[in-house]
């Protein structure tokens, strides 16, 4: 009785973890891109002169996001905040690389043979082996692009297995990348969505 009376209470904590974590990173997304665009307003700057900081900045969370194992980090937040100022392509594009060579971090921990995987995550992990097994890279591609078990985990076992390592980057980069696009182009509209409301 007491198993059974766990399992519900641990996945709506589990769901409203990840509720709390959605609100958590719309709310900085758009905290970031208001504070962009009263900046540029406020200091009559035109931001867009210093586009290539930002592209930069913003390949540089992504990846030290993505390079976190099982941990979320705001990298998206960020893509988000940055394309409300500056062109969504290149946004997506230094969001999508930055993030799939952060994402190598999880290959390596395979790669090298370290044992990280909490009790939560194993039956997760046993998954995410056995599509490697059966898919090869396109598992870690799928995975990528559509996250439907963490990445860490598709990545810890390809590197486990010793797929190889590029062949595993660019799955990751080819699944990130139109993810990228989506997120910054949604970012993108985001000035359009506030302007009737005069923010």
């Amino acid at each position: 009785m007491n198993t059974e009376q766990k399992k519900p209470a641990g996945k709506g904590i589990k769901w409203l973890k990840e509720i709390l974590l959605l609100l958590g990173m719309i709310a900085l997304s758009a905290g970031i891109a208001f504070i962009l665009i009263h900046f540029q307003q406020y200091f009559n700057v035109e931001l867009r002169n210093f586009g290539w900081v930002i592209y930069l900045a913003v390949f540089l969370a992504n990846l030290l996001s993505s390079a976190t194992i099982l941990i979320p980090a705001p990298g998206v937040a960020f893509t988000i905040a940055a394309a409300t100022v500056f062109d969504p392509a290149f946004v997506a594009i230094a969001a999508g690389t930055g993030d799939a060579i952060g994402e190598m971090t999880a290959y390596w921990v395979g790669y090298v043979g370290e044992r990280i995987i909490v009790d939560e995550h194993v039956p997760a992990y046993r998954k995410a082996v056995s599509w490697m097994d059966r898919y090869g890279a396109w598992a870690v591609f799928g995975i990528a692009l559509v996250p439907i078990l963490p990445y860490d985990l598709i990545g810890i076992a390809a590197g486990a297995l010793k797929i190889k390592w590029w062949k595993c980057w660019l799955a990751t980069l080819a699944g990130k990348m139109p993810r990228a696009f989506l997120v910054a182009y949604m970012g993108h509209q985001i000035p359009f969505l506030l302007h009737p409301f005069g923010l």
